[in-house]
């Protein structure tokens, strides 16, 4: 049974020189009821930047198998109530846990995201807030049929979703994020924090980056699997 109060922060990683920034940002957290899952997905390189955290993470080590089923081994040892997932190059600011379960728990809902700022290697920031706030239930469903505005990186959800709707689907390498953002829809509402609590870092080796036709070809997809169900919820808003 898992703990209501824990969050079970889940970190792939694979050759990311980034991962120790990533862990350093975890452990500074103001909400401190939290379990770190390093699932080191068949890395060949940077794996002794994990060496000083040994004694305050879980470390998973698995054969290469992509983003999902990394994120996938975390769920399954994960002991916490909730759930955020933090990609090895980004960083959490401070307070992310804390003000996202700050809204979970007034809303009564389930899922969050927040804003968040690009970065580049060096840790510099490139843009200013990166952010998409849905003015309703409709405008959220017509921009999540045009593309994925949710960061992962910046999400923070109730375990029982997995548990509700699966976990992430493997067969999506590169959009497996967005394919359970939309497999959501019909059943959860959203919160959102227009303040940025995420650095999310943008360098050329970046899986968007290497994999971007792969990407949109995947993307594509999805749009077409989930059209007619989008459809269906944007026509029970309007008759509301």
């Amino acid at each position: 049974m898992n703990n209501k109060s824990r969050v079970s922060v889940v970190i792939p990683f694979y050759n990311c020189p980034y991962v120790d920034q990533a862990l350093e940002s975890v452990l500074v957290q103001s909400y401190t009821d939290i379990e770190i899952i390093v699932v080191d997905d068949g890395s060949t390189v940077h794996v002794e930047k994990l060496a000083p955290y040994m004694d305050s993470i879980l470390y998973i080590r698995k054969e290469n198998g992509g983003t999902a089923s990394a994120l996938n081994q975390g769920i399954k040892a994960a002991t916490g109530g909730y759930f955020a997932w933090l990609s090895a190059d980004d960083i959490f600011h401070p307070d992310k846990i804390k003000r996202q379960l700050e809204m979970l728990r007034s809303s009564g809902l389930s899922f969050n995201h927040t804003a968040y700022y690009c970065i580049n290697e060096r840790g510099e920031r490139l843009t200013e807030a990166v952010n998409f706030p849905f003015a309703s239930r409709k405008h959220l469903l017509e921009t999540m049929m045009t593309g994925c505005t949710v960061n992962g990186s910046t999400v923070l959800l109730d375990m029982d979703i997995f548990r509700k709707l699966g976990l992430f689907n493997e067969a999506y390498l590169y959009t497996h994020d967005y394919e359970l953002w939309l497999r959501l829809l019909p059943y959860y509402e959203w919160s959102f924090i227009k303040e940025p609590l995420l650095d999310y870092r943008v360098h050329e080796a970046m899986g968007s980056v290497i994999h971007s036709e792969a990407q949109r070809r995947e993307i594509k997809r999805l749009q077409a699997k989930y059209r007619m169900q989008i459809l269906r919820l944007l026509r029970k808003e309007d008759s509301k």
